[in-house]
């Protein structure tokens, strides 16, 4: 990534789903005054975003709202649908803003993307969490590997908040 702590988040159009339909959002718009965790990952569905990534975030939404977070969002290259219908089965209700960055705005504007195509994934995002606070970038943590959820696991992450 060439975005490093104390850089102001780009200014990206990503999608939302707001009452079945997509809805596009600036990212600057949407972090303006806000204490956010964002957390970026390859992709809806995959192994260890399915398995430990997302859950951990909606399992521990709690004690980062204890923290003074105002939302936690979750980044993925995929469109706001597929988001949508994933946030659905782990059940994030209100919990974690699910957003798609189908067209890699936001993730190539922080330098996350990443080739995977020769697993058949073509170009995803590398997998990081940021505490970013009115625009700013407090705290990041990215992966070595995008099977690795470590540094940038909800149980490790929260210490830095």
């Amino acid at each position: 990534m060439h975005i490093k702590e104390n850089d102001q988040i780009p200014n990206a159009d990503v999608f939302v789903m707001e009452n079945g339909e997509p809805i596009k959002k600036n990212t600057q718009t949407l972090l303006k005054d806000k204490k956010v965790v964002i957390f970026g990952l390859p992709g809806a569905y995959t192994s260890v975003c399915s398995a430990k990534h997302l859950p951990g975030y909606v399992n521990m939404f709690d004690q980062y709202k204890k923290k003074g977070i105002d939302h936690i969002i979750c980044i993925s290259v995929n469109d706001p649908f597929v988001m949508s219908a994933w946030g659905k089965e782990h059940n994030v209700e209100n919990k974690i803003l699910m957003i798609g960055d189908p067209f890699l705005n936001f993730t190539k504007g922080i330098g996350a993307d990443v080739d995977k195509s020769a697993r058949g994934l073509g170009i995803r995002s590398n997998r990081y969490t940021m505490l970013v606070d009115n625009l700013k970038i407090i705290k990041l943590q990215e992966e070595a590997d995008t099977g690795s959820c470590e540094i940038s696991a909800a149980e490790n992450f929260i210490k830095l908040v």
